[in-house]
Formats: structure tokens, C-alpha cells, sequence
């Protein structure tokens, strides 16, 4: 079992540990539970939420046992780390909303079967907290000035941190005592970002019970680019397919850089190393086949084989001559014929779909010659599109660039 590390390190998952050899020995010992918090302040998880998630999975395979943490009561406070302004405070429905949608997410990543882990929601211990007793048991053990020495909150301090903020770190370390000494939780895991909370955490329990713990992050994930993982310009990359349909998402993974292939396999997927190894010594045209391969166990782990081989199908019949029915994956709206007899104009057309989010972006797109429909190239702002251009099954396949596709379906 304390070959876990070893997995996570060899796949490139650790950033800091407060004592690796001490974990490491902990781990030898047998079976031990950990943690993943989850602030449930949106009702989807994105993609930049995942590599803690994979690695809950990795060290759930090597026989420990998670405990996802769904932030019930920590998201109507707000995480102040990694934020440049103070989240937008939201209410407690809306929050137990968004953590009961979060929880079938984790479940696509996590096995929950059999009691092989748990999911709590720490609004369970957090909401009922008598606040003065809190300061006086919990706050005491917290200096301002090491708190201040962290790099999120520094980082705050330039554009101004709230005092409710300021009660994060303390909620976060009291949630790892909690399930330190409800749930004999050993250690807590989390991307870098939570470094400073985390390590607030182990100090916390140690002060009060004496047990001792341990903190592990994980890098925050950039793309070879240095731009976030897991946004396009249309915004976050969401788990819920009716936030990010699952075609998008699988080409989301497809379009990644080659210099991002061997470290995504790693990351987000299960395929074993050295087969990564291999994929990412793929060059030229062959990288390809590693994307697939990515973009593939993606979409299947997160939506199902079902949505994954639909979006294959429909990624290779928007790039070949293959049947329209091949292209079901594909997003699509439905126009009524009328409309298309009339005429309409390719900017308003394309503001209509995924693609184009405004007129402007729409203009923008065929200035620069990425505006594509049924395999033509459109690069007059005025033009207008009629059902004469609809394809033998009705359609009109619109294309943003090479590899954005959206379907225009005549009724």
C-alpha cells in the first residue's frame, strides 16, 4: 500500500507533502482513510477540478479509502485561495443543490460501492458551529501572522480580503479534525492552491489531539500554452453535459497540444504508464491516435461508453465524407424551414450556435476565414444562407476553425 505514492509520483501528481517519509510509512501500515474537499459553489465540476479526483482513485486502487468532502457549509463562506475578489455569496438552497449534482460527479471518477469510500457534506458539523465557542476552542490555535505568511492570502491582501474570508482557513482545518476524529482520517489531499489551509489543518490537530497527520498537494495544471486547464474561450469546460455536451468535451481533449498528450494520459487517465509512455513518443501525424485515445477514455469515464463512442463516430464523420448519421453526437439546433426559404444571415446564423457567443465574434470568424458550412468556406460578412445549401438529409454543418462543429437541422 505504500506503493500509492509511488504511483502518484511516477504519474506526476505530487507538488508538496508536509512529511513524505512519514507518509510513506503510514501508508505501509494498511489501509488508511483520506480526504478531498469540494466547494459546491457552482452546480457542476469543471475539468480543472479533476486531478485531485484522479488521485483519490489512484490511492482508492491501492486499498485507502476516500472520504469526498462536498463543501456544504465551507462554499457559503468562499475559498479565498486562487481568487483575486471574494467569491459571490450564495444561498444555503442553492448550495445543497449544486453538492447534491457534485456527488454523482465524483462518482464517475470514484468507486462508492461496498463502503470502498464516503461522502459527506460538511455543512453537517459547520452549520450548527456555536461561533463564540468555535473562536475560543479553534481560533486560538491560529496566528494572523503565519496565516498572513501564506501565499493566498498574501496575494489577497493586494486587492483586499474580507474578515469572512479570513474564517476559511480555520473552517477547512476544523474539517480535518472532525474527520480526524470521527472517521480516523490520516491524511488530506488537494492542489496547490489549498497548501496553506492544509497545512493550518495538520498543525490544528496536532495542537489539539496530538495525532499525527498529514498534508499532500498536487500541481495546478497548465497547458503547454501556460493557459488554464480545463477553459476554452467559451469558458469553463463542465462535467455536465447539458452545461458542455458531450461532443464538445470529447473534442476539447481531441484539440489538446501535442505537448500536453503524455502529461494529460498521465493525469487523467488510467491507461497504465508505461502505454503513455508509448503514446507520448508518438510524433508528426501519429500524435493523433494518442489524442483519440485521450479524448476517447475521457468522454467514457465522465459520460459514459455510450456518449464516447457516439462522439468518436461523430468527430470522424465531421472530418471524412461518412453519413450524416454518423454525426448524431454533434450539438445541433432546429430551424424551421420557412426560415431558411427566407434566408438567413451568416452572422446571425452562426450567433445562433455554440460557436459564436455574439454577432461581433461571429463577424470575427469569417474575416479570418474560419467560417465553414458543408465544407465551404464563407468569407462574406453579408452573406446569406438558405435551404438551397442544406445537404442531402436536411442539414447544415457549420464549422468554427478546423475543429469546431455545430449542426443547423431543417424542419
Amino acid at each position: 500500500m505504500a506503493d500509492a505514492l509511488t504511483v502518484l509520483r511516477e504519474r506526476g501528481f505530487i507538488q508538496q507533502c508536509t512529511d513524505e517519509k512519514g507518509l510513506e510509512t503510514a501508508l505501509s501500515s494498511g489501509p488508511n482513510s483520506f480526504y478531498v474537499g469540494v466547494d459546491p459553489t457552482g452546480i457542476s465540476l469543471h475539468v480543472g477540478h479533476m486531478v485531485p479526483l484522479f488521485a483519490m482513485a489512484h490511492l482508492q486502487r491501492a486499498g485507502h479509502k476516500p472520504l469526498a468532502v462536498v463543501g456544504g457549509g465551507t462554499a457559503l463562506i468562499g475559498d479565498p485561495s486562487g481568487k483575486t475578489e471574494m467569491r459571490k455569496i450564495q444561498s444555503v438552497e442553492t448550495i445543497q443543490k449544486n453538492a447534491e449534482a457534485i456527488k454523482k460527479q465524483i462518482g464517475r471518477i470514484v468507486d462508492f460501492s461496498d463502503g470502498k469510500a464516503k461522502l459527506l457534506n460538511n455543512y453537517d458539523w459547520l452549520a450548527n458551529l456555536n461561533y463564540i465557542e468555535f473562536l475560543r476552542d479553534i481560533g486560538r490555535h491560529f496566528s494572523v501572522n503565519r496565516m498572513l505568511t501564506f501565499e493566498s492570502y498574501k496575494k489577497r491582501l493586494e486587492t483586499g480580503l474580507s474578515f469572512i474570508e479570513f474564517n476559511y482557513q480555520l473552517l477547512q482545518s476544523y474539517d480535518f479534525y472532525v474527520l480526524n476524529r470521527d472517521e480516523n482520517c490520516l491524511f488530506q489531499i488537494g492542489g496547490d492552491d489549498q497548501w496553506g489551509n492544509i497545512v493550518a489543518g495538520v498543525e490544528l490537530i496536532r495542537r489539539m489531539s496530538g495525532n499525527e497527520v498529514f498534508g499532500l498537494t498536487f500541481p495546478l495544471v497548465t497547458r503547454s500554452d501556460g493557459k488554464k486547464m480545463g477553459k476554452t474561450e467559451k469558458g469553463a469546460v463542465f462535467l455536465d453535459p447539458n452545461l458542455f455536451p458531450p461532443f464538445e468535451y470529447y473534442q476539447y481533449w481531441r484539440n489538446i497540444a501535442d505537448a500536453d498528450v503524455e502529461k494529460f494520459l498521465m493525469l487523467f487517465t488510467f491507461l497504465p504508464v508505461e502505454e503513455v509512455r508509448e503514446l507520448g513518443r508518438l510524433e508528426g501525424s501519429e500524435l493523433n491516435r494518442a489524442k483519440e485515445i485521450l479524448a476517447y477514455e475521457q468522454t467514457k469515464l465522465i459520460h459514459g461508453k455510450d456518449e464516447a463512442d457516439k462522439a468518436r463516430d461523430a468527430a470522424k464523420a465531421a472530418f471524412s465524407a461518412g453519413g450524416a448519421s454518423d454525426r448524431g453526437a454533434i450539438p445541433f439546433i432546429e430551424l424551421p424551414n420557412e426560415d431558411l426559404e427566407e434566408g438567413i444571415g451568416i452572422l446571425e446564423l452562426f450567433a445562433m450556435t455554440t460557436l459564436c457567443s455574439s454577432r461581433s465574434e461571429a463577424r470575427r470568424l469569417v474575416q479570418q476565414g474560419g467560417a465553414v458550412i458543408n465544407d465551404e468556406k464563407i468569407d462574406d460578412i453579408e452573406a446569406i444562407v438558405t435551404n438551397k445549401q442544406l445537404d442531402d438529409d436536411g442539414e447544415l454543418l457549420l464549422r468554427a476553425g478546423k475543429k469546431r462543429f455545430f449542426r443547423v437541422i431543417a424542419k
